[in-house]
């Protein structure tokens, strides 16, 4: 990684990883393969951004559901963006090294390594929501064929969200700062330490 550390793939050890990595990684990552309007590809630190917001517009929560919200993708700062039918393609094999290194990523800034499905199962509408704004205001689709994709959000304020692709270097600056005040609210510094 970009920082140092050295992430086995295959058995990602909490230790090393690092939220700079994290937030820089995904800083450069593409949604949509960059098939966006803009001068930048929207990124998914962005996207996780807007993710962690519509998950806490969609009612009251902990900080720490609201940091796994905006870990959602983490995952990605190594793997990339790829599309879920893909996913789906590559098979169990994907999956499982997928939740390994979502798990390795949550023990490291203290949650817990499988989240419960109440939680997952927000954050995925959430994301949903996320991906049908994204569609609609940047990736060319119809309300209609976004709707038959992803379904309409449905939470209160979804219709005030406006979407700006912004530099990588912008991105990963706010990602950065987002997870900081998640961490303050939560009580302190990420934990565990390395």
């Amino acid at each position: 990684m970009l920082s140092g550390r050295r992430l086995d793939l295959l058995h990602p050890s909490p230790m090393d990883v690092e939220i700079e990595d994290i937030a820089h990684g995904l800083a450069f990552v593409a949604r949509w393969n960059g098939q966006t309007k803009g001068d930048w590809a929207f990124s998914v630190a962005e996207h996780s951004m807007v993710v962690e917001d519509i998950f806490a517009r969609m009612g009251p929560c902990p900080a720490k559901w609201r940091l796994a919200a905006l870990l959602h993708d983490a995952p990605e700062y190594v793997i990339g963006d790829m599309i879920s039918p893909f996913k789906a393609a590559l098979g169990l094999d994907y999956k499982a090294f997928e939740a390994r290194l979502e798990a390795a990523v949550h023990i490291r800034f203290g949650l817990p390594a499988s989240l419960p499905k109440t939680v997952k199962q927000k954050i995925k509408r959430a994301d949903r929501a996320c991906a049908w704004l994204e569609a609609t205001q940047i990736a060319g689709f119809s309300e209609e064929e976004a709707d038959k994709f992803f379904g309409k959000p449905r939470f209160e304020g979804w219709q005030d969200l406006r979407l700006a692709p912004l530099p990588p270097a912008e991105a990963r600056a706010r990602f950065l700062a987002r997870f900081e005040a998640l961490i303050a609210e939560m009580g302190g510094p990420e934990a565990p330490a390395p």
